[in-house]
C-alpha cells in the first residue's frame, strides 16, 4: 500500500507542475493575442524602394569631389527634363 501511496504522491506533484506550466502558457498566449495587433499597427510600412535605398546606402559612398558632383547633378537635371 505504501508503494501505491508514493506513486500517487509523485503523480500529484507531476500534475501540479504540469498545471502550473499550462497556466503560464495560456497567459502568454492571451498576452500575445492581445498585444500583437497593437504592435503590428505601430510599425510603419516600408516600400521596396525604401529597402533598396537603404541597401544601396550601405554600399555606396557619397561623392566628395565637387566637379564630379556637379556633373552628376547636371546629368540628373537633363534626365528629368527628358
Amino acid at each position: 500500500m505504501k508503494v501505491f501511496a508514493n506513486n500517487l504522491q509523485g503523480l500529484w506533484i507531476f500534475l501540479i507542475v504540469l498545471g502550473f506550466f499550462a497556466v503560464i502558457a495560456v497567459v502568454a498566449f492571451i498576452i500575445h493575442r492581445f498585444l500583437k495587433p497593437k504592435l503590428k499597427d505601430q510599425e510603419p510600412k516600408k516600400s521596396e524602394e525604401d529597402y533598396a535605398r537603404e541597401d544601396l546606402d550601405r554600399y555606396l559612398q557619397p561623392v566628395e569631389d565637387e566637379k564630379v558632383s556637379k556633373e552628376i547633378q547636371d546629368y540628373k537635371q537633363n534626365d528629368d527634363e527628358d
